[in-house]
């Protein structure tokens, strides 16, 4: 029995059942609040490039500048700059849930900022960034989705099962399902049993159908929040999921053009 079956024998065994059915179980990877160089931000990319794992970089286009733009050039791995909102500053009442991009201000004032942090992120890093927007906290109202597309954007990535493959005409969604975090008091990593659970709950309901099959399973990460707890989980499921044949990788840009999500993918055989 490998270290992987015995360790975690229940995303094991529901990759087995990939394996047995002749599917692929594709994933990807999202890392949300990037904003300078960093000793988090080194490890999080060198992790992607140990694990030779693509990484999609949700940046903060207000707070971003050139220091992350050369610390990205600089990375021997593919790291893909997409945009984090704004400011990343909450506009929810006090007390209320935290909400960037909700009801609580004109459509026209969220459009233009949306319209600004796109502009920054593409004085930033050019032709090598992605116009897919990440909203923060993940929420985001109908009626700023349904004007992406006029912004030139043409992903959504927010979190849970998405409920359609286009979220606004030309708007492709692709979520995040498995944050490693835990957000409440005292903040800090799920734990292994959360984590597996959140991660083999959606393979098995893609399996069965119950979710879009064709969503592939997205991995989130905050490095700037993680303590030694998430870094090592991080690292070990990374490997984990590397040695087992029924997973693909999907390249980042790939995420988020429909006709090759399925297709451009990293093989991996087992170790």
């Amino acid at each position: 029995m490998s270290d992987f079956a015995r360790d975690w024998p229940d995303l094991s065994a529901e990759l087995d059942a990939w394996s047995e059915r002749g599917q692929r179980a594709t994933l990807w990877w999202r890392d949300d609040d990037a904003v300078e160089p960093t000793p988090a931000l080194d490890r999080l990319i060198g992790m992607s490039r140990d694990q030779a794992v693509p990484l999609m970089l949700a940046v903060i286009p207000a707070r971003a500048g050139p220091p992350l733009v050369e610390r990205l050039a600089e990375a021997e791995t593919e790291c893909l700059p997409v945009q984090h909102g704004f400011a990343h500053i909450s506009q929810a009442p006090n007390g209320g849930r935290k909400w960037g991009l909700g009801a609580h201000r004109p459509l026209a004032t969220i459009l233009e900022e949306r319209a600004r942090g796109g502009a920054r992120m593409a004085a930033l890093f050019g032709t090598k960034w992605l116009p897919v927007l990440v909203p923060p906290w993940n929420r985001i109202a109908p009626e700023v989705v349904a004007q992406l597309g006029t912004l030139g954007y043409i992903g959504l990535s927010a979190a849970t099962p998405r409920a359609a493959p286009f979220a606004a005409p030309g708007v492709f969604q692709v979520n995040a399902h498995v944050d490693i975090m835990r957000w409440d008091a005292p903040r800090g990593f799920l734990g292994s049993g959360q984590a597996l659970k959140r991660l083999i709950g959606f393979l098995r309901a893609r399996r069965a159908g119950d979710a879009d099959p064709g969503e592939p399973t997205g991995l989130l990460t905050h490095h700037l929040a993680h303590d030694e707890g998430a870094w090592e989980f991080l690292d070990q499921l990374l490997t984990a999921l590397n040695r087992h044949p029924a997973v693909d990788f999907i390249h980042s840009r790939a995420v988020f053009t429909p006709s090759d999500a399925q297709s451009e993918t990293i093989r991996r055989g087992a170790a």
